[in-house]
C-alpha cells in the first residue's frame, strides 16, 4: 500500500494525524491531500469555528502554534491548514521560523490536526523539524513524475473514470504539456466532459482539443531525425513555421537534445531489452524501438558532435549569433547538420 493509499483510508476510517507535511515539487498531490482533508475533517457546520487557513508568507509562527493549541468548539477536531509552508523558512517579524514549530510538533494537541502545505520544493531532511514530524506525525514528498511515469499516470487517471487512452496518444499529451500532473489533469478532464459516453480518446481528440497535431510534433520530427529522414523533417519544419506560438524553436531543441542524450545513454547499456533500456531512459517502453532504430544511423562519436551541435544552435534560439535569421531557418540549419 503507498502512502497516499493510506491517508486515503485513514481518513475514511475518520483518523488523522495531529501533523501533516506535504512537501515536494510536484503540486498536485499536495494540493489534493490537503482538499482531502479539508473536505472530510470538519461538517460543514463545525468549519465556522474549527477551521483556520493560513498562509505561509502572512503569518507569525506564533499565531499557528496559538491557533493549534486552541480546543475545537462543539466538534471532534481542530483543522488548521498553512498553505504555502515554504515561506515559513524565512524569520517573520518576531524572528522565528519553520524550525521554531518544533516544540509544539513534539507534543501537539490531539484534537488538532495541522497540516503544512510546502511546495515547489522538498524540506530539507536533515533538519530537526522533518524529523520531529516525522516521528509524531505524517510526511509525503510529493515528487516530480518522469516522462514514461506520467504517460503511465495519464492511463491510470483516466481508468478511474472509465476511459481508455493508447500509448502514442498519452505521450503526445506529455510531449505538448510535460509532466506537470495538476496541468494534465486539468486538460484529461475538459477531455473527458467532451468526450462524454465516448470513452476512447485518441490522436485525433489531442490534436482538436489540446492542440498537438497528431503527424507535426516534436515527437515526430525526434522521430524523423533518428530515422535520417530529410524529407520529412522538412514538412515537419514548414508546419512549425506556420504555427510559431504551439511550437517555441527554444523548446523544440531541448527537446530534440534530450532525445541525442538519451541516445548516447542507449550506446551506453549492455543490457539492451526493452525493460531495461525503458527504465534506464525513463521512457514508455513503447518507444524503445525509435531509440533503436536510431541508435543504427548515430554512432557514440556521431552523437557527441551533434550534442555540440545542438549546444550551438541552443544559443542561437536564444539570440546569440543569428541575428536577422527567423528561427524557421535556424531549425532548418539545425536539421541540415543534425541529418549530414
Amino acid at each position: 500500500m503507498n502512502l497516499i493509499t493510506q491517508i486515503e483510508n485513514d481518513i475514511k476510517n475518520n483518523s488523522y494525524s495531529p501533523v501533516y507535511l506535504f512537501t515536494g515539487e510536484e503540486e498536485y498531490y499536495i494540493d489534493y491531500l490537503t482538499k482531502l482533508i479539508l473536505n472530510n475533517s470538519l461538517l460543514d457546520h463545525e468549519k465556522d469555528f474549527n477551521l483556520n487557513i493560513l498562509y505561509g508568507k502572512d503569518t507569525l509562527i506564533s499565531d499557528i502554534i496559538s491557533i493549534s493549541k486552541q480546543y475545537p468548539v462543539m466538534s471532534e477536531r481542530k483543522l488548521v491548514i498553512v498553505k504555502e509552508a515554504q515561506d515559513l523558512l524565512k524569520k517573520d517579524a518576531e524572528g522565528n521560523s519553520l524550525d521554531d514549530l518544533i516544540n509544539y510538533v513534539n507534543n501537539p494537541l490531539t484534537s488538532t490536526v495541522l497540516v503544512l502545505n510546502f511546495k515547489h520544493k522538498s524540506l530539507d531532511k536533515r533538519k530537526a523539524i522533518y524529523k520531529a514530524i516525522l516521528k509524531n506525525g505524517l510526511i509525503f514528498e510529493s515528487k516530480k513524475l518522469y516522462e514514461n511515469q506520467a504517460q503511465d499516470w495519464i492511463v491510470s487517471y483516466l481508468k478511474t473514470f472509465e476511459f481508455n487512452i493508447d500509448k502514442k496518444s498519452s505521450f503526445l499529451i506529455t510531449e505538448l504539456l510535460g509532466t506537470e500532473i495538476n496541468k494534465i489533469a486539468n486538460e484529461l478532464d475538459k477531455l473527458i466532459v467532451l468526450k462524454g459516453k465516448n470513452k476512447i480518446i485518441n490522436q485525433d481528440d489531442i490534436e482538436k482539443h489540446i492542440g498537438i497535431s497528431k503527424e507535426f510534433n516534436v515527437f515526430e520530427l525526434r522521430k524523423a531525425i533518428g530515422e535520417r529522414d530529410l524529407f520529412k523533417c522538412m514538412k515537419i519544419i514548414d508546419y512549425f513555421s506556420k504555427n510559431p506560438k504551439s511550437n517555441p524553436l527554444v523548446v523544440i531543441i531541448s527537446l530534440v537534445f534530450d532525445f541525442f542524450i538519451k541516445l548516447f545513454i542507449y550506446h551506453s547499456l549492455s543490457d539492451k531489452s526493452d525493460r531495461s533500456v525503458a527504465s534506464a531512459l525513463k521512457v514508455n517502453p513503447y518507444f524503445v524501438k525509435d531509440y533503436s532504430s536510431a541508435a543504427r544511423n548515430y554512432s557514440m562519436k556521431v552523437i557527441s558532435a551533434k550534442i555540440s551541435i545542438l549546444r550551438e544552435f541552443d544559443l542561437k534560439s536564444k539570440g546569440l549569433g543569428a541575428n536577422n535569421t527567423s528561427n524557421s531557418d535556424i531549425l532548418k540549419e539545425l536539421i541540415f547538420k543534425l541529418l549530414h
